[in-house]
């Protein structure tokens, strides 16, 4: 029985650019935590923004530090050596939580263009639909959804066999390049269920936030005056913006073709999928929100305006 793995990603990446994209993924993985944290920091003390709206992207902003630190570290050690292995029980963890993370972040992107939907489809029955136990209870079912997906994936794939090789095609445990290396009568069917669900879930998500923005646009349209479609679509540019970004991504890395050579440019497109959908998210989050761009800036003024005086 195989007890651990070894991974060689990075095996085939031009060494000699590793060290400059270790600088690079570093300096990223350190804004993407200060700027989900500055983030939160911002919601939690600003009163202005305690609404559903910001409740959903502080929870947002959890994921996507919890995603990141379960996965970045590891891969940063990876491009600085040359032995890269990794035991059986740390592999399934890190697969655990990164299929547990990365679909509560997709099932609170999709609560949050529900979010949107409500309050502009439906403005006088917000604060009902949307009250703070309600907003509490869909961000716990998001986060349970992801635990059960993430649980679910990692118990039927760690119950094969793995009798073959222990070479792992990939820079982390991924789940389809450990599939490769499974042996039995049920490999086959254990794959096909993790795409069902994999599929499932992710597409789920990305058809309710299309028919919600559907629904939003057609309200957009019904609005009188140029400036009100303007004011009311502004509430929504920065979430779906995120969304494009982050399903476009996604899409690029599991829809291109494999080609024989392509090892490389694989490695180096999943890379900077893992890093750098999270790093955009709070620049995108701060830059195109202005009442929480605002926010920020007040924090800022508020600790050094005295330094300045």
């Amino acid at each position: 029985m195989v007890t651990e793995f070894i991974l060689v990603g990075f095996s085939n990446f031009p060494q000699h650019l590793l060290p400059a994209f270790f600088l690079l993924y570093l300096l990223m993985y350190l804004f993407t935590l200060l700027g989900n944290l500055l983030i939160m920091a911002t919601v939690w003390s600003e009163r202005s923004l305690h609404t559903p709206m910001y409740l959903f992207l502080c929870a947002l902003s959890t994921s996507e530090i919890l995603f990141t630190v379960a996965i970045t570290p590891r891969m940063l050690v990876d491009m600085l050596f040359t032995h890269r292995t990794i035991t059986w029980t740390a592999c399934a963890s890190q697969m655990f939580f990164s299929f547990t993370f990365g679909f509560t972040h997709s099932f609170l992107l999709m609560i949050m263009g529900y979010d949107r939907y409500v309050a502009i489809c439906h403005p006088l029955r917000y604060h009902v639909l949307m009250s703070p136990r309600g907003c509490a209870r869909l961000v716990s079912w998001s986060w349970a959804g992801g635990s059960v997906i993430g649980m679910m994936s990692t118990l039927i794939v760690f119950h094969l066999t793995f009798c073959g090789s222990n070479v792992i095609q990939h820079f982390l445990c991924h789940v389809f390049s450990l599939l490769k290396l499974a042996c039995g009568k049920e490999t086959a069917s254990v794959t096909l269920a993790v795409i069902l669900v994999c599929v499932s879930a992710l597409m789920g998500c990305l058809f309710l936030i299309v028919l919600s923005y559907v629904f939003i646009v057609a309200a957009i349209l019904r609005i009188p005056s140029a400036e009100g479609r303007h004011k009311t679509f502004s509430t929504c540019v920065s979430h779906l913006t995120v969304v494009i970004v982050h399903y476009s991504f996604a899409s690029i890395i599991y829809l291109k073709p494999k080609g024989p050579h392509s090892m490389d440019s694989n490695t180096l497109m999943a890379t900077t999928y893992i890093v750098f959908t999270p790093f955009l998210s709070p620049i995108i989050f701060s830059l195109r929100n202005k009442e929480l761009k605002n926010a920020i800036k007040k924090r800022f003024q508020r600790k050094f305006s005295p330094l300045s005086s």
